[in-house]
């Protein structure tokens, strides 16, 4: 029995040191005037989170489904919100009345205060001609001062609510638009990460429901000591080789290189590399063709990622994109002759 285990560990290890072996053996060689780096596919996450507290009571796909921007993907009940509206919309009927009322009133004092103005002009001319006592004079000029005081007051009352009624009408425009958010929508094109939420939850404000996954903004970071990010510019090309397809290399664009050096993560080189200094740079893929092969865009996948250090250098073959004929991937929808 021992003996037996001794021979079924060897062999293991064998398997072991040869499976190693196989992969340094077929790891694509940097050619001259180019630099790489082993990396991961990553790509944006955003959190598609409730606004408000509510209870789900709908929660429409799942996760590895891609969805349109705009699409509906949840629902929070609006019971709540609905019954925030008809209050609302009851406040702006008793503004509007009290506005109303308002308006009447300073149509009153208005018309009381011409009235009076004109009697005090009246008494005035026979003031001056001597016909009435000055008495007379004076209290029709207090009349008139009081009735245009009694106007302003009402004018300003009338100000009063027509701002009530505006407040009333920003409080519905408000709790609309909570009704609306209550219905949760894909902001972008992406594929659902995760579902953090299920149907009949209640969750609070700035629950999260979904991570999606922005399908047009996939990228990798690789590390390159200082002699070879230094040489390269934003804008350069780069090309990705991931370790599921090597046959099939992917064009890219440098978009980013960090401005500070930092030790390389364990999970990019040996023990031994972790001790240089490295720069991160980001190399970002192109959209459109990311589009084209969007069923197979997946978070995680490990590649290598090559630069052109020198700008003279061809690209190898190996790391040249072939051409892609849309019409002949059957995972896209077939286009219009016209729109072809």
């Amino acid at each position: 029995m021992l003996r037996k285990v001794i021979y079924v560990s060897v062999a293991a290890a064998i398997l072991i040191g040869g499976y190693f072996v196989w992969q340094e053996l077929n790891k694509p060689s940097v050619p001259p005037g180019f630099a790489a780096g082993n990396g991961r596919l990553e790509a944006t996450e955003i959190d598609i989170a409730t606004k408000f507290a509510g209870r789900l009571t709908e929660v429409d796909v799942k996760e590895g489904d891609t969805v349109d921007a705009g699409q509906i993907v949840a629902r929070i009940d609006p019971e709540s919100l609905d019954a925030q509206l008809r209050q609302a919309e009851a406040r702006i009927r008793e503004a509007r009345d009290s506005q109303q009322s308002a308006l009447a009133t300073v149509a009153e004092k208005k018309s009381d205060y011409d009235f009076k103005e004109k009697t005090y002009s009246r008494t005035r001319q026979l003031f001056q001609q001597r016909i009435v006592p000055e008495h007379n004079l004076d209290r029709d000029l207090g009349s008139r001062d009081a009735a245009k005081a009694a106007w302003q007051s009402a004018q300003a009352k009338a100000t009063l609510a027509r701002n009530s009624v505006d407040a009333a009408v920003a409080e519905a425009d408000r709790v609309k638009a909570d009704i609306r958010e209550s219905v949760l929508r894909a902001p972008i094109r992406g594929r659902i990460h995760y579902r953090l939420a299920e149907l009949g939850e209640v969750l609070p404000a700035g629950g999260k429901v979904y991570t999606l996954i922005n399908l047009a903004d996939v990228y990798m970071y690789i590390f390159l000591p200082n002699a070879d990010s230094g040489r390269l510019a934003i804008g350069d090309e780069g090309r990705i080789l991931l370790d599921a397809a090597r046959e099939f290399p992917i064009a890219a664009k440098v978009s980013f290189r960090s401005a500070r050096a930092q030790f390389t993560p364990k999970t990019v080189e040996t023990a031994e590399e972790r001790h240089k200094l490295t720069f991160r740079v980001k190399l970002q893929l192109n959209p459109e063709r990311l589009r084209l092969f969007e069923p197979f865009v997946k978070v995680g996948l490990p590649g290598m990622g090559y630069v052109r250090i020198d700008p003279s250098a061809e690209w190898p073959t190996y790391l040249q994109p072939q051409p892609i004929d849309p019409s002949k991937l059957p995972w896209l929808p077939v286009q219009p002759a016209s729109a072809q």
